[in-house]
């Protein structure tokens, strides 16, 4: 599970339990204004992963750690499909983070609210 909070300007992304094991890192942390845009997408799983280079998959089972996709490194922590959210990204390591959180629409509300405003 991961655990995400939205604090001085900061998100953070905190792996709990055996993902750390499992994803090979322990928590991420990305300025907000880095982050593009989030939405929950309970379909992704289903899609190829990429090649992973460092992390864990056995398919049905779990998707953890740090996956190429199309030139872009993608990170993922996911036992359960339907509770993942998407977080894209730029000017960071990684393009996107493909994660599983216990609340989809809240964590996204909540991900969303903490952006910068983008209007200029």
């Amino acid at each position: 599970m991961t655990e995400i909070l939205a604090q001085d300007g900061k998100l953070i992304i905190e792996m709990k339990g055996w993902d750390k094991l499992w994803a090979l890192k322990s928590r991420l942390e990305i300025p907000l204004e880095h982050v593009k845009g989030v939405h929950a997408d309970s379909e992704i799983s289903r899609e190829p992963k990429g090649f992973r280079t460092l992390g864990t998959h056995i398919p049905g089972v779990i998707t953890a750690g740090t996956f190429r996709q199309e030139g872009n490194r993608v990170f993922w922590n996911v036992h359960d499909p339907e509770k993942v959210i998407v977080i894209e990204l730029h000017d960071e390591r990684y393009a996107k983070l493909v994660i599983e959180v216990s609340e989809p629409a809240s964590a996204v509300a909540m991900i969303s609210n903490a952006l910068p405003d983008k209007a200029a």
